[in-house]
């Protein structure tokens, strides 16, 4: 076989994947408008409100506690049904501060109690499930460090408890800086995407969702029924939803009410959140998929499930792609493959079927969708500059490479004023990716050259977005890195 026939079948293969995953879009448009008019209502609502623990799981979160314990404070709920658990693995001095907010908390009469762990064993599973046994509350809500309950947060929720089959309520995150800069309104896009359109389309059709790790409400019993917080995987949170689902418990997303939370605005914390979230998923994919398959739960839910779990294992896929764009300019000079090239245009449906998603994903939510959807190509190309970051949490995944849960670092900013720079927990080091980051961007930069000279313009944009995605990624982690210093 000769080496463009070689080439041509790994890229038919790989645009063959990608576009299955790439067309999700359109089932999810589709299924959006199905279900649009379902609204979640309480069943009932409680006489006699029960007892709920509010777990803060933190790291080395200085700059942020006391904004998280203020906001936590001010929950409408009674105090003598309230327990506030800060489950400290802190080793700066966000312990001293920890323990200052909860002395001036238990003299404003909240049962909040302080626990500190010297290891940060199982990471913030572990300190989830120590906290777990220490309470006798029947409900359990979780916020990291960097979000900020609304004062209505467990009037908004935990009335759904009245439903015994429910074992999980999620509110959609909202975004206090999304318009910092480029970068966090690039991430507001992303997340809106996978909340109004992933997770609430997911939730009304009848699939399994997850719990996102925080601004959400669990049932004690759904948590012990199902294995508890378990931590040989990063994604805790995914793990627990899906074995709480396959025992039977039903999971609430909330579209309407949303939890502030503050984006990370330094790429280097992006890029290590990224790689944790996609890592996670792919170490619980090989440990779920088994359980999913063996259960008695509908073939649809099994296969929806499948494609849900395995959806990060485009990263690679796309770093193949980008590579041989660029030989595949001069190949089809050649003049002979036209049939081969002709037929691949149908792939770019994908593209419009992402588009689509995100289009009813702004529509949805914001009155100013227009402005806000013209970032849509911005976001695409940085999809697939950090595709070479989450394709290494994937082979680490795949090959069981363990590494440490590495939390993503706030600085309190919530306005375009505040400034990250120079503040502890920023990361200083330049990784040695960069350099093959930026080594891709100039491949790519070499295939637009190309293309132009072969006046090959349909290859331009998405050679464009490759390079312009590796290049920017590649830059702001070397000057954020810099900056920090």
């Amino acid at each position: 076989m000769a080496i463009e026939d070689i080439i041509l079948t790994v890229y038919l293969i790989t645009l063959s994947i990608l576009f299955f995953y790439g067309s999700h879009g359109f089932f999810l448009v589709y299924l959006y408008n199905k279900y649009r008019v379902v609204k979640y209502k309480p069943k009932s609502r409680f006489n006699d409100l029960p007892k709920v623990c509010i777990q803060l799981p933190i790291y080395n979160e200085v700059y942020v506690v006391d904004r998280l314990i203020n906001a936590v404070c001010k929950i409408n709920y009674p105090k003598d049904k309230l327990e506030i658990q800060i489950l400290d693995d802190s080793t700066d001095e966000t312990s001293e501060v920890l323990k200052k907010l909860t002395a001036e908390k238990h003299k404003e009469g909240f049962n909040i109690v302080y626990y500190h762990r010297d290891k940060r064993e199982g990471f913030k599973a572990g300190a989830l499930k120590e906290g777990l046994e220490k309470t006798d509350a029947e409900y359990i809500a979780i916020f990291d460090a960097d979000f900020i309950p609304n004062e209505d947060f467990l009037e908004k929720t935990i009335h759904y408890f009245t439903d015994p089959k429910v074992g999980m309520v999620q509110t959609r995150w909202e975004h206090l800086n999304a318009e910092y800069s480029l970068l966090t309104r690039a991430q507001a896009l992303a997340l809106d995407g996978h909340f109004v359109m992933e997770q609430q389309v997911r939730n009304k059709a009848g699939f399994f969702m997850n719990f996102n790790g925080t601004a959400g409400v669990w049932s004690k019993q759904c948590i012990i029924d199902a294995g508890n917080w378990q931590s040989d995987t990063l994604t805790e949170d995914l793990d627990l939803s899906y074995r709480a689902q396959l025992k039977g418990w039903k999971f609430i997303f909330l579209n309407e009410y949303t939890t502030p939370s503050e984006l990370p605005v330094e790429i280097n914390a992006l890029k290590n959140q990224q790689f944790r979230w996609t890592k996670g998923a792919i170490e619980s994919s090989k440990k779920i998929l088994k359980l999913v398959w063996k259960s008695d739960i509908p073939l649809k839910i099994k296969l929806y499930s499948t494609f849900h779990l395995t959806m990060n294992i485009v990263f690679p896929l796309i770093v193949i792609a980008g590579i041989l764009n660029v030989p595949l300019v001069y190949i089809k000079n050649t003049g002979n493959y036209d049939e081969y090239f002709a037929f691949m245009s149908i792939f770019v449906l994908a593209f419009t079927s992402s588009f689509l998603m995100y289009l009813y994903s702004q529509k949805d939510v914001y009155p100013d969708w227009k402005r806000r959807i013209y970032l849509f190509p911005v976001f695409m190309a940085g999809s697939m500059g950090f595709a070479l970051n989450n394709t290494i949490a994937v082979i680490e995944g795949l090959f069981n490479i363990k590494s440490e849960f590495i939390r993503t670092p706030k600085f309190k900013v919530e306005s375009n004023k505040a400034d990250w720079k120079n503040k502890k927990y920023a990361v200083r080091k330049i990784s040695p990716v960069v350099f093959v980051e930026l080594a891709f961007a100039i491949w790519a930069l070499f295939g637009i050259g190309l293309a132009s000279y072969y006046s090959e313009i349909a290859a331009i944009p998405f050679l464009s977005m490759y390079c312009l995605g590796y290049s920017v990624i590649a830059i702001l982690s070397i000057k954020h890195a810099l900056e920090s210093k």
